[in-house]
C-alpha cells in the first residue's frame, strides 16, 4: 500500500520574546483542541506554559536563541510542539529570548539558517535546528559561519560548531510494536476501541520516507514479532508530516483490512490516524510527545505514545550555551538507557492495560537497556 500526498502551506514566521506576536493554534480540518498544547507532556520532564514570551528586548536576556522547526510547524501536537516546550521552559528558568521560524519546504531550511546566522540585530547565541531534514543545509551554513553556535535535534552534523542530538527511536518503537503485538493477539475492549483478534493485523504510518522514519518502522516490526508470531504489519508513507487527511485515509484503509492498532510516526499527519481510530473503534499509538495529553479528544483510543525527549534536548542545549559549555563537534545519542525515548501509556487507556502486558513491556525494555535484545534499524531485516 503506497500513498503520496504533499501539502505546501504558506510560510509562517513568529517573533517570540523578541517582539510582539503570538502563535495562533491551528484547529485544522480535524477540529483539534488548541488548549492541548498547554498540557503537560509526559515526553518531557516538565510542562512550560504556552505564553509566547515575556522578554521584550533581547538585550535583557541571558541568551538569544533562534528556533527553526521541522516541516509541519508548531501546533503539530507532536515533535515541534515538544521542542517548543523545551525553549519555553528555558525562557521561564533563564530569561531566554528566542525567535520561532517555521519553514515550509526543505530548501527553506538552509535559507533560514543562513539568515539567522547573518543576523546582527539580534545576534543569536544559539541557533537550534529541529528535525533531520535540516542536516544538509546546516552542514553548509555551519561551515560558512564558524563563529556561530548551532544545535541540531534528531540528526547529526559533523562540524566543530554544531552540537548534535540523536534518538535511538527504534528502541522506543520496539516497545510500541511489542504493545501492539500483545494487544492484537487478545480480545480487548476499553475506551472507544476494541481489538479484532481473529485478524491479527497491525499498522504503521510514516510521514516522509527517510532512513530515520524507517528505523522506527524497523523497531516497531521487531517488537510485534517479539510479542507474537504470524501477525501482519501493514505500512505506508505519506510523503509529508503535515497531512492529517492523508493520515486519516491511510489508517482507515488499514482498519478496513483488519488492523486493530496503528502506530504513526508522521508528525501532524498523525492527527488523522487518531480520528480514523476513533471512527472505526480501533486503537492508535502516538509519537514524539504523549499525544493522549496533547490531543485529549482522542485519548480514548490512544494506547500509548513513543516519546522522544525533544524538549529536554533543546533545554539542555540552551542551558549549556548559557553556561558556555555547549558540546559542539560531538553527537549525544539518547535511547532507553538514557531516558531519551520511552513508551508512555495513554492517560485514559493506560490504567486499563492488563498487568501482564505491562510486565512484558518492562521486561523487554530492561533487556534492550542491558544489551540482551538488539533492535534492528532496517525494516527489511525483520523476519
Amino acid at each position: 500500500m503506497t500513498k503520496d500526498s504533499r501539502v505546501t502551506p504558506s510560510r509562517r514566521r513568529f517573533a517570540v520574546a523578541l517582539g510582539s506576536g503570538t502563535a495562533a493554534a491551528v484547529a485544522g480540518c480535524l477540529g483539534t483542541d488548541p488548549s492541548g498544547t498547554a498540557a503537560m507532556d509526559a515526553g518531557d520532564d516538565e510542562a512550560a506554559d504556552d505564553e509566547t514570551g515575556a522578554i521584550s528586548n533581547a538585550d535583557d536576556a541571558s541568551a538569544t536563541v533562534g528556533m527553526i522547526y521541522a516541516l509541519g510547524g508548531l501546533d503539530d501536537r507532536s515533535f515541534n510542539d515538544a521542542a517548543n516546550r523545551g525553549i519555553q521552559r528555558a525562557r521561564l528558568d533563564y530569561d531566554v529570548a528566542f525567535a520561532n521560524e517555521e519553514p515550509t519546504s526543505v530548501p527553506d531550511f538552509e535559507a533560514t539558517q543562513a539568515a539567522l546566522s547573518a543576523s546582527s540585530d539580534p545576534a543569536y547565541d544559539l541557533i537550534c535546528c529541529i528535525g533531520f531534514l535540516q542536516a544538509d543545509g546546516l552542514s553548509t551554513v555551519a561551515g560558512e559561519h564558524p563563529d556561530q553556535q548551532y544545535a541540531i535535534v534528531d540528526s547529526a552534523v559533523d562540524s566543530d560548531n554544531v552540537a548534535s542530538y540523536v534518538f535511538r527511536g527504534q528502541e522506543g518503537s520496539f516497545q510500541a510494536g511489542h504493545l501492539a503485538g500483545l494487544v492484537t493477539d487478545r480480545d480487548l475492549s476499553v475506551g472507544a476501541g476494541a481489538t479484532v483478534p481473529d485478524e491479527r493485523t497491525v499498522g504503521y504510518v510514516g510521514g516522509v520516507d527517510s532512513p530515520l522514519v524507517r528505523k522506527l518502522e524497523a523497531g516497531y516490526r521487531a517488537g510485534v514479532a517479539h510479542a507474537t508470531a504470524d501477525v501482519s504489519v501493514l505500512s505506508t508513507y505519506l510523503g509529508a508530516f503535515d497531512d492529517p487527511e492523508g493520515g486519516y485515509a491511510a489508517a482507515a484503509e488499514m482498519f478496513e483490512q483488519g488492523a486493530d492498532v496503528v502506530y504513526h510516526a508522521a508528525g501532524g499527519s498523525g492527527l488523522g490516524v487518531f480520528q480514523a481510530a476513533q471512527e472505526y473503534g480501533r486503537y492508535a499509538i502516538g509519537v514524539d510527545s504523549d499525544q493522549s495529553r496533547s490531543n485529549p479528544r482522542y485519548a480514548d483510543v490512544i494506547l500509548a505514545s513513543m516519546v522522544k525527549r525533544v524538549g529536554t534536548a533543546v533545554y539542555d542545549a540552551v542551558e549549556d550555551t548559557i553556561d558556555d559549555d555547549l558540546d559542539t563537534g560531538s553527537t549525544t545519542a539518547l535511547g532507553l538507557a538514557e531516558d531519551g525515548v520511552a513508551l508512555v501509556y495513554g492517560t485514559s487507556l493506560g490504567p486499563v492495560i492488563p498487568d501482564d502486558v505491562r510486565a512484558a513491556l518492562d521486561e523487554s525494555g530492561e533487556r534492550i537497556i542491558d544489551g540482551d535484545l538488539s533492535v534492528p534499524t532496517d525494516p527489511e531485516a525483520v523476519n
